[in-house]
């Protein structure tokens, strides 16, 4: 499938991606200094925080140019399907994926573990990033700490309320705020370097691991609480589709890399000034009174914005999982005619807003739950070095020693951030993991469970020279009108048609067999969407492709195949699908608890009749009994 080309954009509209891209993609890894060098001290013993605090800095300031401006930034950022970025564009790029007509490959079960382990994120994230910056009412108002989780749990339940709004309206200031955010972490943050300029040693990578090395008790907490400095770093890829690569890249290195280091080096220059205390280093380095108070609400405002991007990129994950076959339909609202990315998933909404106030509630504190992150995240980073390594073999065509130099370095440093995360699992990092656990079992289930439908339904279809013979016997009544038969396969006859046959003697004098093909591309280019061709005595064949971003809408493609030449009236046309009745108890190579979950996945999954878009009046479904 080709892409249309795309229009080179001007200086002026680079600029409003740029900081577009502040408000989505960077919101999360833009509000770590509210806490990371917090939890990073607590690891280590009191009396040594403004000795150590140079090695904190160094560990932070080198995660961050490893891991984001060389990992991501340059490498994972190159990983693009047409435009777009995510897990699945790797599944893609990394031809993982042979369709419905195979089963899972390793591959795709590395790749899907990585998307699973995503959404644990999607639940943490709001939680804890809420919790921090509303926690900064204890330094600023002391003796309401008991306001902390139910304002949070408010504010949660504020945003997760909204999202049907979309994010066309609130969107335009989200950009703007970050700007503003930034430029704040940076300014406040050199205010304290200058004053403390011995804080630049810690650029030195040497001090870092110094740090480690002299402390072997503390270090995997040390390194544990360091990851909280890139949590976030997934939405750079998985946001590129919105912005460009370019944009995401220019935000980086000239507005969220420099805020970030100048906000981290005053935190620790303020500690070696003697004055820092480990309770809430971030607002202690703005000045008390109204800037301080600013700054506590500047900081509520980017952890709002942080949780939106995050939820937005959740909505998204699901749609391509939706649309390329790892997960049940799911209602699926477009929120913007003008931008068909911006959807809105109320499923996947109400599940989000239950696991983040829950959360919350649990946990109570950000350095609580700053105990249950990482494990995810550091996963879902191994996910993407070795899927990344795939795609430089296969789509990239690399010899394989330039993959595995490149990769092996990569692995290194996520397995070394993976490891130091362990010890959080008893803490609460069984959390994250148990819900990847249960998205896994559900899109593992769901695609093996398609395999064996199609392998069972579609094996020894009727061809089409069969059909047109049913077509014109004898014994087959022709009647005025159109019959839109939906087909799984793109080739052969649907069984739906021939249980109407079968079942009533009669078939329509026009007869379209439909078939909804997902690509493994993002968009399909307007002129690719569509093939019809006659096969005979009145039947037609019409194959639509979609992009994995996109949703199909059946209504529109009839009138195009009636452009197409085919005798229709839409508003006459009548649309047969399958109904599958799933029967457990037989010899598929599914595990039996398998079988009773699909069947219930089945059971509930958004029907095709909705998620096509199609008239209810002009639907009837067939009930087809498959046993498993």
């Amino acid at each position: 499938m080709s892409h249309p080309p795309s229009t080179p954009l001007k200086a002026g509209a680079q600029v409003a991606l740029g900081i577009g891209a502040l408000g989505v993609v960077f919101g999360d890894i833009g509000t770590s200094p509210l806490y990371t060098i917090r939890e990073c001290l607590a690891s280590l013993p009191p009396s040594e925080h403004s000795v150590a605090v140079l090695g904190v800095l160094s560990l932070i300031v080198w995660s961050l140019i490893v891991v984001v401006s060389v990992k991501y930034t340059i490498f994972v950022l190159r990983a693009d399907n047409r435009g777009e970025g995510g897990v699945f564009a790797l599944l893609a790029l990394g031809h993982f994926d042979r369709g419905v007509r195979s089963g899972l490959s390793m591959g795709t079960l590395v790749v899907l573990i990585g998307a699973a382990m995503l959404c644990g994120e999607a639940v943490i994230t709001p939680a804890i990033t809420v919790l921090g910056a509303v926690e900064g009412i204890k330094l600023v108002w002391p003796g309401v700490e008991y306001l902390v989780v139910p304002l949070s749990c408010v504010i949660l339940l504020g945003l997760f309320l909204f999202q049907y709004r979309g994010t066309k309206f609130i969107g335009g200031i989200f950009g703007p705020v970050m700007l503003l955010w930034f430029i704040v972490l940076g300014a406040l943050g050199l205010w304290r370097v200058i004053e403390t300029p011995i804080v630049l040693r810690a650029l030195n990578p040497m001090l870092g691991i110094d740090l480690v090395v002299s402390h072997p008790a503390q270090a995997s907490v040390l390194l544990g609480a360091v990851v909280l400095a890139f949590t976030g770093v997934e939405a750079l890829y998985a946001d590129m589709g919105h912005f460009g690569r370019r944009a995401i890249t220019t935000a980086w290195y000239a507005v969220v890399m420099p805020g970030l280091t100048l906000n981290y080096f005053g935190q620790g220059a303020y500690f070696l000034s003697g004055q820092g205390s480990v309770e809430n280093p971030f607002l202690a380095i703005a000045p008390e009174g109204p800037i301080r108070y600013g700054l506590l609400a500047l900081s509520v405002l980017a952890a709002i914005i942080a949780s939106q991007a995050l939820i937005s990129g959740a909505y998204s994950l699901f749609r391509q999982a939706i649309q390329l076959g790892y997960f049940p339909r799911l209602t699926v609202q477009h929120t913007n005619p003008d931008q068909r990315g911006q959807i809105y998933l109320p499923l996947v909404n109400a599940a989000l807003a239950i696991g983040s106030i829950t959360t919350v509630l649990e946990f109570k504190s950000s350095s609580n739950l700053a105990a249950a992150y990482g494990i995810a995240v550091t996963g879902t980073m191994i996910v993407t070095t070795i899927a990344l390594f795939f795609v430089m073999l296969r789509n990239w065509k690399w010899p394989v020693w330039r993959a595995v130099m490149f990769c092996g370095v990569f692995l290194i440093v996520d397995l070394i951030f993976f490891s130091a995360n362990l010890h959080k699992f008893f803490d609460g990092g069984w959390l994250p993991l148990a819900i990847a656990l249960g998205l896994l079992a559900i899109m593992v289930t769901w695609k093996r469970g398609k395999y064996e439908i199609f392998r069972r339904v579609y094996a020894n279809e009727i061809t089409e020279a069969e059909l047109t013979g049913i077509a014109s016997s004898k014994y087959i009544t022709r009647v005025r009108g159109t019959g839109v038969f939906m087909a799984g396969n793109p080739s052969g006859t649907p069984l739906v048609l021939l249980h109407h046959v079968k079942a009533n003697k009669v078939l329509h004098d026009t007869v379209v067999l439909l078939s909804i093909l997902t690509e493994e591309v993002p968009f399909v280019a307007a002129t690719d969407r569509l093939t019809v061709r006659e096969i005979g005595e009145g039947v037609w064949r019409a194959i639509a492709r979609y992009g994995y971003m996109e949703s199909p809408d059946v209504s529109a493609l009839i009138q195009s195949i009636r452009d197409s030449g085919v005798p229709l009236k839409p508003s006459e046309a009548t649309y047969y699908f399958n109904r599958e009745m799933i029967i457990t108890g037989g010899d598929s190579k599914m595990w039996e608890w398998q079988k009773h979950f699909y069947a219930f996945l089945s059971r509930n999954a958004r029907q095709a009749r909705d998620y096509y878009q199609l008239p209810p009046m002009q639907i009837i479904e067939v009930g087809m009994p498959i046993q498993l």
